[in-house]
């Protein structure tokens, strides 16, 4: 596994050709390739007038490695203040472990916190261990609010 020192991580805003690189980490870390899935957030991340952009990257050396993508809701959903979401995460399984999640985290925090957000949510599964302790590190808690489901057969 190569080593790298935080200060070589590069963190800057997604661009349209970042695409395969996105796909190929996502697939690594799960399994499976989701390509439609990365085409919509990228457009939804980069074509919207008006839009905070919150999708990143962690690049060393013109590779990425890493990236987080979220949204900033200015009073959406009857919520009246300005919250954002953290909806995907992923770093390459080559270099996790090596502060790239928290310098990805840290740029995306700078970046609401500036738009004027004061909330941030996301969802976890609730047996991923590792995910949970990340966000519990970076000072996330369990939400007030219930999650309900209804499946379609």
């Amino acid at each position: 596994m190569p080593q790298i020192a935080p200060e070589d991580i590069n963190v800057r805003v997604i661009r349209p050709e970042d695409f395969e690189a996105l796909v190929e980490i996502d697939a690594q870390v799960f399994g499976t390739r989701r390509p439609e899935y990365y085409q919509r957030k990228i457009h939804t991340a980069l074509e919207k007038t008006g839009r905070v952009v919150t999708s990143l990257v962690a690049e060393v050396e013109g590779r990425i490695i890493g990236f987080i993508m979220g949204e900033v809701y200015l009073g959406e959903f009857g919520i009246p203040e300005s919250t954002a979401t953290i909806d995907t995460i992923g770093v390459h399984p080559e270099f996790q472990r090596q502060a790239v999640a928290r310098k990805l985290m840290e740029e995306f925090l700078t970046t609401v916190k500036a738009a004027g957000v004061r909330l941030i949510q996301t969802r976890i599964n609730w047996n991923d261990w590792g995910l949970l302790r990340f966000f519990e590190k970076m000072g996330f808690s369990p939400a007030k609010v219930i999650n309900l489901e209804l499946k379609l057969e």
